[in-house]
């Protein structure tokens, strides 16, 4: 059974950084996708950022580039999203998901797991 656990979430001011990992198990996951979400209060679900498996395919959204990094330890099964340089506009709960798509997916149709989510709050 795969499970996807989000871990780090918090709140930080304005200009702060948080680290979220997203631990997988149950399933081996070297042809997957792994990647972000958010959603906040009344939006729709959001894509963040998404990683290959080796590390060279990485895509983030427009308003997180400079900002967020994606990075991944296939050894742990673990997929890390570095946020600094936080918003207020960032807060949302954060989302891990896989996917086994080959092209770099990017909407949440593509992802087959989720996890259950982290709350991520930057007070201004």
């Amino acid at each position: 059974q795969v499970q996807l656990r989000e871990s780090g979430g918090g709140l930080v001011q304005a200009g702060g950084s948080l680290r979220l990992s997203c631990a997988a198990s149950g399933g081996t996951f070297s042809s997957y996708y792994l990647g972000w979400f958010r959603q906040a209060p009344g939006k729709e679900r959001e894509f963040v950022a998404t990683i290959n498996w080796s590390g060279d395919s990485k895509k983030y959204k427009d308003s997180v580039k400079g900002r967020f990094t994606i990075s991944r330890d296939n050894a742990k099964n673990t997929v890390v999203l570095q946020m600094n340089s936080l918003k207020p506009e960032d807060t949302a709960v954060y989302y891990c998901a896989a996917s086994r798509r080959m092209i770099v997916p990017t909407t949440p149709t593509l992802y087959t797991y989720w996890g259950q989510g982290a709350q991520v709050t930057v007070s201004s």
